[in-house]
């Protein structure tokens, strides 16, 4: 099995900033695509960045974080952190990683095509 462990969330003033991490653990061969989402109440889960792995490695933002929030990948650890600078109140919300297009190993050999979601960790921005 497959584990992600987010940390970093709190409470921070307008203007401030953030750093979110996420560590995947287990029998990972290999993780294509880690990202994070949020969900704020009465909203829907929405993308807020990702990072593609392989040999075309890419990053992607949601228009409303782009050049605040800086998405980077410890491929390494698999380890995905989100520097969030300029916060807003707007940006208060559950924080999701995502890890797609997880390879694992299991007793019939590397399985692949898995995605998996860590607990979620709370950002709050206010004064």
């Amino acid at each position: 099995q497959v584990q992600l462990v987010e940390s970093g969330g709190g409470l921070v003033q307008p203007g401030g900033s953030l750093r979110l991490s996420c560590a995947a653990s287990g029998s990972i061969v290999s993780i294509n695509v880690m990202g994070w989402y949020r969900q704020a109440p009465g909203n829907k889960r929405e993308l807020v960045a990702a990072a593609t792995g392989g040999t075309m490695r890419s990053t992607n933002y949601a228009d409303s974080v782009k050049g605040r929030f800086t998405i980077s990948r410890d491929y390494s650890k698999n380890t995905v952190y989100l520097q969030m600078s300029s916060l807003k109140p707007e940006d208060t919300a559950v924080y999701y990683c995502k890890a797609d297009g997880v390879t694992v190993r299991t007793a019939w050999g590397p399985q692949n095509g898995y995605v998996y979601w860590g607990q979620g960790t709370q950002v709050t921005v206010s004064s």
